[in-house]
């Protein structure tokens, strides 16, 4: 199955092109000289992978993923939770290599979950380096601890050849899938070769439009069975290669949460490309009244504590609420290091927003 990029309607497409790059450039712009950027990026992550779900047909609740994320979950995380958590996890990944990680050779491999041998051949040497290194302890036939180093030496020499025989293993293992959760006949490698031939003859066209149609053709090629959301992330990683959002990590679903699916998932690719470079620029607006919305309430906050002692804990509570979507009573005293029942005073000095509605298990946001 091969993606076809050839007769692309340019002269529908330069407008939404131009408009979408307009709008990730200003929303990078903006973000890069933001005193509240990293906090800005950081609910971004967030934000974007509950859209993500949204776009594939599932539901997360903010609220479930943010204390799921710091091990504070009320409640046995779901299936789409678990999703939700890869696709944050992906995206905190993405942004932290530097830009062309994620569409390399190695940073497809690690997204993709097939990172284990290199970790195994991580692994293994460091057990021979402490094996050579104790066995120089036997030279003194004195040592009252060398029969215990000996046993060491041989504890560490049969995890070697345990490892050794595991890397051989694995390359057969990682091919044999289980037939009720993976179709036999849907190969990824080859459908991620397609791709990758895809990304080639885009080769000299502009990032955005590059970018588009990237994604289209991983939707078409249904490259991963069980990802169709990494796409997204390296269209984004793409546009963070090509220098066009340096800043941050476009968030691609929240923009595409707003355009209409039958649009998304149309028959006709024009139409579908069209789609994807609108919801870019409706991402880029989304995340710029985001952005705007969080600076307005960090300037209400800073005066609302102004003129209080240096060794108030509310500035630092303006920080974290501004760098997660929501925070509870234990987030606070946890990063804090109050007690709960100070964490719940202070939320309530700084005037934040509850959002669950409930006496127990509260969390705030702002305004």
């Amino acid at each position: 199955m091969r993606y076809d990029v050839s007769k692309l309607p340019l002269q529908d497409l330069f407008s939404p092109v131009a408009a979408a790059t307009a709008a990730l450039t200003r929303l990078d712009e903006r973000i890069a000289r933001s005193p509240i950027g990293e906090g800005w990026l950081q609910r971004t992550h967030f934000l974007d992978a509950c859209a993500s779900l949204w776009v594939d047909g599932e539901l997360v609740h903010l609220e479930d993923l943010v204390l799921h994320d710091v091990g504070m979950g009320i409640r046995a995380p779901t299936h789409e939770l678990t999703i939700a958590q890869d696709v944050l996890r992906s995206r905190r990944s993405i942004f932290g290599h530097p830009p062309g990680w994620a569409l390399s050779t190695d940073g497809l491999t690690r997204l993709r979950g097939r990172g284990g041998e290199s970790r195994a051949e991580e692994i293994a040497p460091s057990f021979a380096e402490e094996g050579e290194d104790s066995s120089d302890l036997d030279d003194d036939a004195d040592d009252p601890f060398a029969s215990h180093f000996a046993e060491i030496d041989a504890v560490l020499a049969r995890s070697e050849a345990l490892l050794s025989d595991a890397r051989e293993r694995t390359p057969s293992r990682a091919r044999e899938r289980d037939s009720f959760v993976y179709e036999p006949d849907w190969n990824e490698d080859e459908r991620l070769a397609e791709w990758r031939v895809a990304r080639s003859q885009t080769e000299g066209l502009p990032a955005v439009l590059r970018a588009a149609i990237l994604l289209d053709a991983w939707n078409m090629l249904q490259v991963l069975q069980h990802a169709p959301w990494l796409g997204r992330l390296l269209a984004g990683a793409l546009l963070r290669e090509a220098g066009v959002t340096a800043a941050h990590l476009a968030p691609l679903n929240l923009g595409l949460k707003q355009i209409a699916r039958e649009r998304r998932a149309s028959r006709d690719r024009d139409t579908r490309l069209l789609a994807i470079l609108d919801g870019m620029s409706a991402g880029a607006e989304a995340g710029l009244k985001e952005h705007d919305r969080l600076l307005l309430a960090r300037q209400q906050m800073q005066h609302r504590v102004s003129g209080r002692r240096t060794s108030s804990k509310l500035p630092q509570l303006i920080d974290l609420v501004l760098s997660k979507p929501m925070v509870s009573a234990g987030m606070i005293a946890s990063e804090l290091g109050i007690t709960p029942q100070g964490a719940l005073k202070i939320a309530g000095e700084l005037n934040l927003r509850e959002l669950t509605g409930r006496d127990r298990f509260r969390a705030w946001g702002v305004l």
